[in-house]
């Protein structure tokens, strides 16, 4: 049996991107990001598909980055770069999302290493895990 997670979206994923996602895509975002939502609550599950990844964890965290595509579009989960970013609180049974963004959205060069920088950036909390 899965754990069943609950889901936190941090302010800071809120003011960016996830509000550029909602503009472009109006009400196919609405569908897309419950779609996501539920898809986190099962993270276990998720993590067993080619589209969610553990990046690193100890014994109380994890940060996993998950691909997903808007609802409507004829892309793949992978070949949309649409991303997410989250931490994973074990004790707790907890989600919280830390970035949701389009690979574009970042800037070029080492993708991983520039959202890294804006995780330790925004949420010090999670700067020794990274």
């Amino acid at each position: 049996m899965s754990t069943s997670y609950a889901i936190f979206v941090e302010a800071y994923a809120e003011r960016h991107y996830i509000k550029n996602f909602a503009k472009k895509y109006k009400g196919a975002w609405d569908v897309t990001w419950r779609a996501v939502l539920e898809e986190l609550k099962r993270l276990d599950s998720l993590l067993n598909t080619s589209i969610a990844e553990k990046i690193t964890e100890n014994d109380s965290i994890c940060i996993c980055k998950t691909e997903f595509r808007v609802a409507g579009t004829k892309e793949s989960h992978k070949s949309s770069g649409n991303r997410c970013i989250i931490a994973v609180q074990k004790s707790t049974n907890t989600i919280h999302v830390l970035l949701v963004y389009h690979k574009n959205d970042i800037g070029g060069g080492n993708e991983t290493a520039v959202w890294k920088n804006i995780i330790s950036e925004n949420y010090p909390e999670y700067q020794e895990i990274l």
